[in-house]
């Protein structure tokens, strides 16, 4: 078996979810049994209907807090119909307003806040209680009832004191303990002081051997524990960022990235380390050299793989398939994304290309910033915030992608990208995107100083912009034919023979 081990997971998931998305399916391919572990509490989701909505299948997925329980990864399909049967033969009223209902008792003024899985739906997540105005209890059902808070008032506010996790029979299987700075785990037989404690705990009942593989995509909170408890399991840790901080590293001393210090000092206990470019790879087997003295087991795999080259329909838009001066850009609406950079370059370059239009595809939390930048620019008729889409066949419809973006690992949409032959302007940093440009030839990659103010990072994007529009259309075909060229060695076959290499110990 291969276990994955991860943190969190959301609507909006990071390129670290997408990688393991990429892997899964690989691993599908290959045959090869594979689960993916979370260990973060979800109290505003049901975390399946996370993993369901990125691509990932119900037995493959594992949660750290029903692992100790006979509960099964499942969507909700308690509904209220069940919940009102629990309440015998209480008077109530009940009214809904969307997802949410108000259940009020008659005669004390109690409530329950019912929580549904959407507006149209009885499929109850979760149910709320307040007793005397104090919330007292969260219950969270699947296809029961999963498992419950209790509350209690402390300084005004309410206190969350313990959790309780229950079988499908309605039997306790552990409970948590929160009123300490650790959380205390009690079972029948054993009791955990720590969250890390239940880490190592679940890991240990894996019974682990010689034949299986722990990946740990995330280290933070979780990986000595992991470590510690595989036995004989070989290790491997997936270095999805920059791993050390160049401005704080001199010829004597590295500073490692926080994220990734734990392993590296462990590296004698790693099986491998895998990067996503040669790049990386190569740094890293170099300053450990430098600084160690000796270089870990360190391999190049895609985090994410192509299972084809895509080309636009034939008679699409005017530009061999493609809408003329459209231009893409796809990514978490986060900060480090520089997606604001983007928005005032194009506002720039259309200027002297009226035709230009911008796509912004994804979510996250910068939505209203770059929605009110846009109305700022009065660029609404030209430039759109699409949303969250399944890209496969959203690329080939442009011309170009643009990114603003000062640091990637990899990018799994520069990958994407080119794999629809999309031609790439990005910055000159480590490590997309010298992966995916090859400067002039699909793209252009803009140099970069520690004395660019964000002035001179938007005038470099807005007349790289307008050097690939001023191309004609032969010019533009042949950064095309670069992309498709770069992204042939990402095809899933060849990433496959990567991963077969890996299982069988020979890289």
């Amino acid at each position: 078996m291969i276990y994955n081990f991860d943190l969190g997971i959301g609507w909006a998931s990071s390129g670290v979810e997408y990688a393991q998305l990429y892997r899964c399916r690989i691993f599908r391919e290959l045959g090869e049994p594979a689960r993916f572990v979370f260990t973060d509490m979800f109290p505003q989701e049901n975390i399946q209907h996370y993993t369901s909505n990125l691509g990932f299948r119900d037995d493959e997925v594992i949660w750290l807090y029903t692992f100790f329980t006979d509960q099964k990864i499942a969507p909700v399909t308690y509904t209220l119909e069940d919940f009102e049967k629990t309440l015998a033969d209480q008077d109530f009223r009940f009214n809904r307003t969307g997802r949410t209902g108000r259940l009020v008792f008659n005669g004390g003024g109690d409530f329950c806040t019912l929580y549904f899985v959407d507006e149209n739906c009885n499929r109850l997540h979760r149910v709320e209680y307040v007793s005397g105005g104090f919330l007292i209890r969260k219950d969270y059902f699947t296809r029961g009832r999963l498992y419950t808070e209790y509350y209690a008032p402390l300084d005004g506010k309410a206190h969350l004191y313990m959790r309780r996790f229950f079988n499908t029979d309605g039997t306790t299987a552990y409970e948590e303990y929160l009123d300490g700075q650790e959380p205390v785990y009690r079972f029948p037989d054993e009791i955990l002081f720590s969250k890390e404690e239940l880490v190592g705990y679940m890991t240990r009942r894996m019974n682990m051997t010689g034949d299986d593989v722990a990946i740990i995509d995330r280290t933070t909170g979780i990986g000595q524990a992991i470590l510690e408890n595989c036995g004989d399991a070989r290790t491997g840790i997936v270095v999805h960022a920059d791993h050390y901080s160049a401005g704080n590293t001199t010829d004597d001393y590295i500073l490692w990235n926080n994220y990734y210090e734990y392993s590296f000092r462990m590296y004698r206990h790693i099986s491998f380390f895998i990067t996503s470019t040669d790049a990386q790879r190569d740094l890293m087997r170099e300053q450990f050299l430098k600084y160690v003295g000796e270089a870990p087991a360190i391999c190049t795999i895609p985090v994410g793989s192509l299972e084809k080259l895509t080309y636009p329909e034939t008679g699409a838009g005017t530009c061999e398939g493609r809408r003329p001066f459209s231009i893409v850009t796809a990514s978490r609406l986060a900060s480090e994304k520089h997606l604001d950079w983007v928005i005032r370059a194009c506002v720039i370059a259309r200027e002297k290309f009226p035709e230009l239009t911008l796509d912004i595809y994804g979510a996250g939390g910068e939505y209203n910033s770059l929605r009110d930048l846009i109305k700022e620019n009065q660029a609404g008729g030209y430039i759109r915030l699409m949303g969250q889409h399944d890209m496969s066949d959203v690329y080939r419809n442009y011309e170009l992608y643009l990114s603003g973006s000062t640091s990637e690992g990899f990018g799994l949409s520069l990958m994407e990208a080119v794999g629809s032959g999309l031609p790439i302007i990005g910055f000159d940093v480590p490590y997309g995107d010298p992966t995916f440009i090859s400067d002039g030839e699909n793209g252009y990659l803009i140099p970069v100083t520690d004395e660019m103010s964000v002035n001179d990072h938007v005038e470099a994007l807005a007349r790289a912009v307008e050097k690939f529009f001023t191309h004609s259309g032969d010019g533009r075909r042949a950064f095309r034919e670069k992309s498709y060229q770069v992204a042939s060695e990402y095809l899933t076959e060849k990433v496959m023979r990567r991963w077969e290499r890996l299982l069988a110990g020979e890289i």
